[in-house]
């Protein structure tokens, strides 16, 4: 199954919309590394963003899967990149 290469891209108007949902928003995120699905995520040091890599079977499913993030559901993201990405080398099984 392919990996695909989330960027969130956060403004500090967002801030305290971000802050008042990160609890679902992680909740969610461990679930779904539980599950197979979140291979690594992390904001950016800067608070500009953040990288979640992700598994589904296409760009629509990765689509779909995300509209089910907490920061989603409450436009707590104020732009979204999503990129196929390919694993050279590194920890995840193909």
């Amino acid at each position: 199954m392919p990996f695909f290469a989330v960027q969130y891209t956060y403004r500090p108007a967002k801030a305290a919309l971000r802050d008042e949902h990160r609890p679902l928003h992680r909740e969610w995120l461990a679930e779904e590394h539980s599950a197979g699905n979140v291979l690594i995520a992390g904001p950016y040091p800067d608070g500009s963003g953040a990288l979640i890599v992700i598994r589904a079977a296409d760009l629509e499913a990765a689509e779909a899967f995300l509209a089910n993030d907490p920061f989603q559901a409450h436009q707590a993201v104020d732009a979204i990149r999503i990129d196929e990405w390919t694993q050279v080398f590194g920890p995840f099984p193909a």
